[in-house]
């Protein structure tokens, strides 16, 4: 290697450009041999850059999103749950919800693929570098607890009042305490109008009173989350006793 060489390294290195350094050496024998332009040549050399980067960034934030799986739009089957409004799903994978701070939440008995939608549009949000950040019901509850008992609550809210997308899976599976159901309202209340919440949830809405032990509380969620929102109602039959089905008759 010679001087110039490790020059353009060592500087590539102080300006954290690695992919620029690991293929400006190529670029410059393809930019030869096709003989375009040095802006050409350096706008080819940057882009690998960006790509990467923001390849390395979207990683970073699934990381950080917590999904229980990775799993795409794409693949879900909106032909076995008809009734599911695929125009309205596909218009909300735009993400203009999250620019008006609306909610959704998808209601139905389990294996119909709220999860799997939820996780679907939060994948979205993170491919257009949004934060998001997925709970289970209990998990949440169980992190705002924690932080009361060690006087951390208000400064925990702040923090997650400002991802762009909450996601909360599995709510109404295990009934919350009088005091978990009032933490759960003050986080409801701190993103009212804020930012954007997806909730799963196996109770309609006339029985959330027995998920949060108070009606007049969950009447007061409620009705900060369905101020601004898209409810959807999925009546379907089960993804997993299909695939389980199926097993058996491959059997």
């Amino acid at each position: 290697m010679n001087t110039l060489d490790q020059s353009i390294k060592d500087y590539c290195k102080i300006l954290s450009l690695p992919v620029v350094a690991t293929y400006y050496q190529t670029e410059a024998e393809e930019a030869a041999k096709a003989k375009i332009s040095y802006q050409e040549y350096l706008y080819k050399v940057l882009q690998q850059q960006i790509i990467v980067r923001v390849d390395n960034s979207v990683n970073t934030k699934i990381k950080k999103a917590r999904f229980p799986f990775i799993t795409t739009l794409e693949e879900y089957d909106f032909t076995y749950q008809p009734k599911i409004d695929e125009k309205l799903i596909r218009e909300l994978a735009t993400l203009n919800f999250l620019a008006q701070a609306k909610n959704i939440i998808f209601i139905g008995p389990p294996g119909v693929g709220k999860t799997h939608l939820a996780v679907s549009l939060g994948m979205k949000a993170v491919q257009a570098r949004k934060r998001v950040i997925m709970y289970s019901a209990e998990d949440l509850v169980n992190e705002l607890i924690v932080h009361e008992a060690s006087n951390t609550l208000p400064s925990f809210l702040d923090t997650i009042s400002r991802i762009d997308l909450l996601i909360i899976d599995e709510l109404g599976y295990l009934a919350l305490s009088k005091q978990s159901a009032a933490l759960f309202f003050k986080l409801i209340s701190k993103r009212y109008e804020k930012t954007s919440i997806i909730i799963t949830s196996n109770k309609p809405f006339e029985e959330w009173g027995e998920i949060f032990a108070d009606d007049v509380v969950a009447a007061a969620i409620l009705d900060r989350l369905l101020h601004h929102c898209y409810p959807f109602f999925i009546q379907g039959k089960s993804y997993r006793l299909k695939e389980m089905m199926g097993k058996k008759k491959e059997q």
